[in-house]
């Protein structure tokens, strides 16, 4: 039933395009910028666990529908739970569409529109990642990406179910409006705020090393493992930092020798995509596998 879902839900956020604005949830925002000032004035530890509320009040509906429409025995609830998965996965891939994304940032550079190829690039890369050029900078962006828009959703998704995809999301909206908050005014940074990005790396964790895994398996599987075996974390980091690094450092290695070394930064930001899409196909396969032999449902 996972299986199925994840695929309907996958090839329908390929073809509903012009739909994918729907999936941005902007109205969260409002809840999360209350959740945020809840827990500035709460203080530093009952504000980790004010966040943590606000994380888990969203995710009720989704339980107690998912709860509702497994537990009848009716077979036909069976298509109602399978429509139920679907939706979900959809509306949690993003919050926009990664490949549109893409896509707009190279059409801009490719017709000489820097402007909105900043912009773009700056929507990709939160303008909190920092590479020694454009180049690197996209590339480690994408791989960073893909793990919190599409591999974090999938992972918890065959780990708990839809409740398992909205809940990364919700962590990722959440964490998404912190940094977007702390952009706009950098001295109003709470430490509060850390309690987002903790819960979200956590979450984020394991499918950041098996999203590096993929890389390396759909690329030069060589380069990426010294990458990996040669990354040291930064003193004093916190430890959710290193889901970005590893996913950023591995899946640039992946590309050496392997696709179309790029020229510009539109080939680094295509050949970065096809590489997210070859790993993706990977974990596809796997989970295919795994529900043939019984492991995985």
């Amino acid at each position: 039933m996972k299986l199925l879902a994840l695929i309907l839900g996958l090839v329908l956020e390929r073809i509903a395009t012009q739909s994918l604005h729907l999936r941005e949830q902007r109205w969260l925002d409002a809840y999360f910028d209350f959740g945020l000032a809840q827990a500035r004035r709460a203080g530093r530890w009952p504000g980790y666990f004010l966040v943590g509320g606000f994380l888990v009040l969203p995710l009720l509906p989704v339980l107690l529908l998912s709860l509702s429409l497994q537990e009848t025995g009716v077979r036909l609830w069976d298509l109602a739970y399978l429509a139920f998965a679907v939706a979900v996965i959809f509306f949690c891939l993003g919050p926009r569409d990664l490949g549109s994304e893409v896509e707009e940032y190279c059409a801009a550079l490719d017709r000489g529109d820097e402007q909105s190829a900043r912009r773009a690039l700056r929507e990709i890369a939160e303008e909190g990642y920092h590479g020694q050029d454009e180049i690197e900078l996209i590339e480690e962006a994408i791989f960073i990406q893909a793990n919190n828009r599409l591999f974090g959703v999938v992972f918890w998704f065959v780990v708990l179910g839809p409740v398992g995809a909205w809940l990364f999301r919700v962590s990722d909206l959440f964490r998404r409006r912190m940094v977007f908050e702390a952009a706009r005014d950098p001295a109003d940074v709470h430490p509060s705020s850390s309690a987002v990005a903790a819960v979200h790396g956590m979450l984020g964790w394991i499918p950041a090393r098996l999203a590096a895994l993929g890389y390396a398996l759909s690329g030069s599987f060589d380069d990426a493992l010294n990458s990996w075996r040669n990354y040291r974390p930064q003193e004093g980091a916190a430890f959710y930092r290193s889901n970005d690094e590893i996913s950023g450092r591995v899946g640039r290695a992946a590309m050496t020798g392997f696709l179309e070394q790029p020229a510009n930064s539109s080939a680094a930001a295509r050949n970065s995509l096809r590489l997210v899409g070859r790993t993706l196909f990977i974990w596809v396969t796997l989970l295919a596998a795994m529900t043939i032999l019984g492991w995985a449902v």
